[in-house]
């Protein structure tokens, strides 16, 4: 494993210890999309399946179960604890994250590495990933004032995205025969979704004031 696949999933399990924070802590999920939350449940789940019938490393299953358990508990906060779910802004929170399945998944049964139900699922996860955080874009874009716990979550999503690609460029360039289309198009087209976003961020913070986003 090399330096930047490490940072990329300390910085994606960064992101995830943030947002269990603001909501075990605070008590609070306002500025959290539920839509969102529950497509990285769907896509850890379909990426995960092999996890009880493939091992590849202790490190490896472990990642898998703290994703898998982190993302379902997330999605339970926000709709189930008595607390946590009266912050949810269902009226703000309106992306109809259903429509992003189907196109995800005709791409997974059309363009995948292997022509079987795991392959499949594969893909489709990688796809659905790529376009996962649009329903919380959108939900911050339309609330516009974004407290630090949840404008952090999303700069360590994206950073851990892009540490992925040059952890990508590195192997690219130090194993022979690394070559995944799939995972290097979805993951090219997830960073650029957080292009705006960064811009806004890296202003508030050289400026030193709270972040707004455009209406």
């Amino acid at each position: 494993m090399n330096i930047f696949r490490l940072a990329g999933d300390m910085t994606h399990l960064a992101s995830v210890l943030v947002l269990l924070l603001k909501i075990h802590t605070i008590k609070s999920c306002a500025g959290v999309s539920l839509k969102t939350q529950e497509l990285y449940a769907l896509v850890f789940a379909t990426r995960y399946l092999d996890i009880f019938v493939s091992f590849y490393s202790v490190y490896n299953t472990l990642m898998k179960l703290i994703f898998l358990g982190s993302s379902f508990s997330i999605v339970w906060y926000i709709r189930h604890h008595r607390i946590v779910r009266r912050s949810y802004d269902k009226s703000q929170d309106t992306f109809r994250h259903h429509f992003l399945l189907l196109p995800c998944l005709l791409l997974a049964l059309v363009i995948n590495e292997k022509f079987t139900f795991r392959e499949v699922m594969w893909a489709f996860s990688i796809y659905l990933e790529a376009v996962a955080i649009i329903p919380q874009l959108v939900l911050l874009q339309r609330t516009r004032n974004i407290d630090n716990l949840t404008g952090q979550y999303v700069v360590l999503l994206g950073a851990y995205r892009a540490l992925y690609i040059l952890n990508w460029i590195y192997r690219y360039f130090t194993e022979e025969g690394f070559v995944h289309w799939i995972t290097w198009i979805a993951g090219i087209i997830q960073t650029l979704l957080y292009a705006d976003f960064f811009y806004y961020y890296f202003q508030s913070w050289k400026n030193n004031v709270k972040l707004q986003l455009p209406a």
